[in-house]
């Protein structure tokens, strides 16, 4: 009884949000996930959230419960969401979305399109980097470094461990994540040849101070790379060092560290939620995220001072917002006209003869 009188109250909340009782769900192809915006929606410095809007037919916009409004473009089918920044306003964002009965998103491709810090080992301010792992930065147990045993690395080791990178860990329960590596490298395959923007004289600028690090001088480009998720907004050498190990660890050597930043754990675990109830496919989701600073400061310069500086503004920000848009449109764009094909088969997964012909 008490479940039943639950779905009834849930389902009427759900008709008096919607506003109205839609005959049929609004259908989405893509939904395109970014989790910011600086100021207005247009016409003013540009966060995630607004190349999206300015260039984009975006002409419908529905009310919600979360951080912005949804908007639509009723004829190609994408949605954008603004999530909020952090972990706990993207999962809320992302399941909110996902029981909204005004959409239907049982085949809908979700694209995170973000910002986030790069590994200067291994990208540059403005790249663009496609993640197949994510891991969770926050879920484990940590002693203040002052306290840990003079023999262990760092004071953050995973749960139910005995120190730092155990080999004797359990399965991940929400440490880490696997996106489908047959989307993965379909998308990196759609847009690894883009030429991204540079033309911001400041980002230069701060390449060079990486002396000591070639490819964080390299102009920016398109490459694969795994994703830390974690509200603590972290820098500096040593931390570097921990992410790197620790996205090794959990990924059984099979992850590269690249880009860090708070959401992305989060919004898998809604979506794999969802996908229990058949509201969503998991399976369908994309990380892309984009270099608008370092994770380490340069040679000479001390984490203190270097987090500080940024805290008045990013110095990529402008290319990786540019870069987040490029990649991220070209896939989106693909899955749309490709939509005959890709409604019903992920890009990557084998064609059945005689039913598809494939156009990847």
């Amino acid at each position: 009884m008490f479940k039943r009188c639950w779905q009834v109250a849930f389902t009427f909340a759900a008709l008096v949000y919607a506003g109205s009782v839609y005959a049929e769900p609004l259908p989405v192809k893509v939904v395109v996930v970014t989790m910011f915006e600086v100021g207005e929606d247009q016409g003013d410095r540009a966060g995630e959230f607004q190349l999206w809007k300015e260039r984009r037919n975006l002409t419908e916009i529905y009310p919600f419960l979360g951080y912005r409004d949804l908007h639509y473009d009723p004829k190609t089918g994408l949605l954008v969401l603004v999530t909020g920044i952090g972990t706990a306003r993207s999962s809320a964002a992302v399941m909110a979305l996902g029981m909204d009965p005004r959409f239907d998103l049982t085949r809908s491709y979700w694209v995170v399109a973000g910002i986030a810090g790069f590994d200067p080992e291994d990208a540059s301010i403005g790249s663009a980097a496609w993640a197949e792992y994510l891991v969770d930065g926050d879920l484990s147990h940590e002693i203040d470094a002052r306290e840990i045993p003079k023999d262990w690395p760092f004071g953050y080791f995973a749960r139910y461990t005995q120190r730092p990178f155990d080999a004797q860990k359990p399965s991940p329960t929400g440490e880490m994540y696997q996106l489908n590596e047959a989307l993965v490298d379909w998308a990196f395959d759609q847009t690894k040849d883009l030429v991204l923007s540079d033309d911001d004289p400041y980002a230069k600028a701060h390449r060079a101070l990486y002396t000591e690090h070639a490819m964080a001088q390299k102009p920016p480009f398109v490459l694969k790379g795994d994703h830390i998720a974690a509200l603590t907004f972290w820098h500096g050498k040593l931390l570097n060092d921990w992410a790197n190990q620790w996205v090794a660890y959990w990924t059984e050597n099979q992850g590269e560290f690249v880009s860090s930043a708070m959401e992305d754990t989060g919004t898998y675990l809604s979506l794999s939620w969802l996908d229990r109830i058949g509201r969503v496919d998991v399976s369908r989701l994309l990380v892309l995220r984009t270099a608008s600073n370092y994770t380490m400061p340069p040679p000479g310069v001390s984490a203190a001072e270097n987090l500080l500086a940024e805290n008045k503004g990013y110095s990529g920000l402008h290319l990786a917002v540019e870069s987040a848009y490029l990649v991220a449109s070209t896939v989106v764009d693909a899955l749309i006209e490709g939509w005959e094909i890709y409604e019903d088969r992920k890009p990557g997964e084998p064609v059945i003869e005689g039913i598809h012909e494939s156009i990847d």
